[in-house]
């Protein structure tokens, strides 16, 4: 009787924050790779990223966002037609005249972090981001980042209370910093068993040859 083989185990790290459209469409992009590995077992963890960590907890209005960070809402223009255009090949929905409010996104990888515990936090990061790329939904409004968690199974009651104090604030800051600190200045990152790197919203079989990489990796490791 031939042994049986189980399949290969790879850890990814994905560093990213849920405003950005780039890591909105990678985290789509690493689900399709993973599709086209299914002879691996991947276990993905979602890492925080501050993408604008200048912006106050309240958010800010999304004009004076823009014309901060890129000069002027005319010049964001040509770079969300672009985005819009990525986003719409992954079947996304990227709708930047919806959007009004800048937020801060501490609470956000708060909530993420929190759905570890019984919750997923995959499915979690994915209501943040639909909220806001294609909803427009203000998240740094506490009551939606509430309902976005009962959505996905979360108890609101105690996800209100938990927003209302800094637990974690500490715990998600330092994470942040630290993926900084590593050098990490781009995002989506997306780290293969602590060795293999890739920055960037890489097409599905780009992902897909580095999760086959790092599994051989392993392989190698336990022969």
């Amino acid at each position: 009787m031939a042994a049986s083989h189980s399949p290969a185990r790879v850890h990814i790290d994905v560093v990213s924050d849920v405003v950005c459209p780039w890591c909105y469409i990678g985290k789509h992009r690493l689900e399709r790779a993973l599709t086209l590995t299914p002879d691996t077992a991947a276990e993905v963890e979602y890492r925080p990223y501050f993408l604008n960590p200048w912006i106050p907890r309240e958010g800010i209005d999304r004009k004076t966002y823009l014309e901060t960070k890129f000069g002027s809402v005319a010049r964001y223009d040509a770079i969300a037609e672009r985005v819009a255009a990525a986003a719409a090949a992954e079947g996304l929905t990227y709708a930047p005249q919806k959007m009004t409010r800048q937020p801060n996104t501490i609470d956000c990888h708060r909530l993420i972090l929190w759905a570890r515990n019984g919750a997923d936090p995959a499915r979690v990061k994915q209501r943040l981001m639909d909220l806001y790329f294609a909803e427009g939904a203000d998240l740094s409004d506490r009551e939606v980042l509430v309902q976005a968690a009962k959505d996905c199974g979360m108890d609101d009651d105690l996800v209100r209370r938990l927003l209302a104090s800094e637990d974690d604030v500490a715990r998600v800051t330092s994470e942040a910093n630290t993926a900084k600190d590593a050098g990490i200045d781009g995002v989506p990152t997306f780290i293969f068993d602590s060795s293999l790197l890739l920055t960037g919203a890489q097409p599905p079989d780009f992902l897909a040859t580095a999760i086959a990489r790092a599994a051989g990796q392993q392989t190698k490791a336990t022969a």
